[in-house]
């Protein structure tokens, strides 16, 4: 629970100034400030922390997830949902997309969580 708040902390200045793009007309550069953002966070922010806890320590950070597995096939899932929902809502960002992607959210976290502690099985 702690990353999903972590996620949300680093996730809020990102959405700050996309609104505040966004709202200058810009919207092609606040939808490309997000997807840039999250391609760092995953090739920088991950991987920095675990390089240079590799120098000093010399041994590889353990990484290890009940439902790792499973979490990445939900994630693509809804990454097919989100891009469908956003087709049904004709390619706008309206009130009731928002609200979508609100529940899928809630969804990914509450199904990932229910890997983590057990309360579903992951059979991959």
């Amino acid at each position: 629970m702690g990353l999903t708040f972590l996620a949300a902390g680093t996730s809020i200045p990102d959405l700050i100034t996309s609104v505040i793009v966004a709202r200058k007309g810009l919207g092609d550069m606040a939808v490309s400030s997000s997807i840039g953002s999250n391609i760092f966070d995953v090739c920088v922010g991950l991987p920095l922390p675990w390089l240079i806890y590799g120098i000093f320590f010399g041994a590889p950070v353990e990484v290890s997830s009940a439902g790792m597995a499973c979490s990445i096939l939900i994630l693509f899932g809804m990454l097919l949902f989100v891009v469908g929902s956003i087709a049904c809502f004709k390619w706008k960002m309206n009130k009731p997309l928002g609200v979508t992607m609100f529940i899928f959210y809630f969804i990914f976290v509450a199904i990932s969580l229910s890997f983590e502690y057990g309360y579903l099985s992951c059979i991959v």
